[in-house]
């Protein structure tokens, strides 16, 4: 009669069958071990509902999911203007499958407003692609007598502070643009925060605040349906859409332009071969005509650039954004 091996060779031998299949399995390519990928991701917004950040990762969020073959879910995370939902992005797993809206706002001007900054744009964040650019528009809510912002700015100096200003929140990019116009101006207005566009917007067509310097994306919307009245345009030309509305600098109050980017990022030490994935894709969704087509639409300017000059507009914008804060002394409270 044969005897049951030693329970202790078994052991032993099973053990030594793990590290082999162990080892084996490192040696594998990333893609063998698990594809990417293989879950849902999720895509970080800073931003409430409803606002420019919303929109543009909505549309690039629909559209990644196919190539990607799974689902991209919008998760906003406002708090702290754009802070929250950054720095949970910069804190994320770096697997690829949590993703951060990016923008001027939240990755340029937050550099040059905070002195303790819980992130670095630079060093915590991947780019994967830039898709939109956008400038600001100022309206007035349509009960005011004003038609241009040269009127604005002559009732402000008679009478400093009376007239508000509305934000999308404290060191926010809509905060910033209309503090450094006022501050270029000589005048002073009365800051009125809020939690994202959507509220600033309420107040504005309810008669509660005056100006609100928001993305044309979204203030288009307004514009479109007469509940408020544009008065300038912050970029480097007029919007085809709105073609007599004047820029900043046509107007002749301030020297002034300032457009705000939109792309997708990702944590820092993600993999190469996920990013390279991520980024193919993405550029796929960038260049198609449709996605283009519904960012024209809404007053934006859709961007097709390579890595190189991504990395390059991010760091320039950090730079020039960030001794403007710090020159005009704008603060985040």
């Amino acid at each position: 009669m044969k005897r049951n091996p030693d329970r202790r060779q078994l052991l032993a031998a099973a053990a030594k069958l793990s590290a082999v299949v162990a080892a084996a399995w490192a040696q594998l390519p990333a893609a063998a071990q698990a594809a990417f990928p293989n879950k849902p991701l999720r895509l970080i917004v800073p931003q409430p509902p409803g606002g420019g950040f919303d929109f543009v990762a909505r549309v690039l969020a629909e559209r990644l999911g196919k190539p990607l073959g799974q689902a991209v879910v919008v998760e906003n995370r406002s708090g702290s203007g754009t802070l929250v939902g950054t720095d949970l992005a910069a804190k994320a797993a770096p697997d690829g499958y949590t993703l951060l809206l990016g923008s001027v706002s939240n990755l340029a001007l937050n550099m040059g407003l905070y002195k303790n900054l819980s992130y670095d744009s630079l060093r915590d964040f991947e780019p994967l692609g830039l898709a939109v650019s956008y400038s600001y528009t100022l309206m007035c809510r349509k009960d005011l007598p004003y038609n241009s912002l040269q009127e604005v700015v002559v009732f402000a100096k008679a009478n400093p502070g009376k007239l508000s200003y509305a934000s999308a929140g404290n060191g926010s990019g809509q905060h910033v643009v209309a503090a450094a116009l006022w501050h270029l101006a000589g005048v002073q207005l009365t800051h009125v925060p809020y939690r994202g566009a959507q509220p600033a917007y309420q107040d504005l067509v309810g008669g509660r605040v005056d100006l609100f310097f928001d993305l044309s994306s979204t203030a288009r919307v307004q514009i479109d349906a007469g509940t408020v009245r544009p008065l300038a345009t912050s970029g480097s030309a007029r919007l085809a859409s709105m073609p007599n509305v004047p820029t900043l600098n046509e107007s002749g109050v301030a020297k002034l332009e300032l457009e705000s980017w939109f792309g997708l990022f990702a944590p820092a030490k993600t993999p190469p071969e996920i990013l390279d994935r991520l980024r193919k894709d993405l550029a796929v969704v960038i260049a198609s005509p449709e996605v283009a087509e519904m960012f024209r639409k809404a007053g934006g300017k859709p961007l097709n650039l390579s890595l190189a000059e991504t990395r390059a507009l991010v760091r320039s914008d950090i730079e020039r954004l960030g001794k403007l804060v710090r020159e005009l002394d704008i603060k985040p409270e």
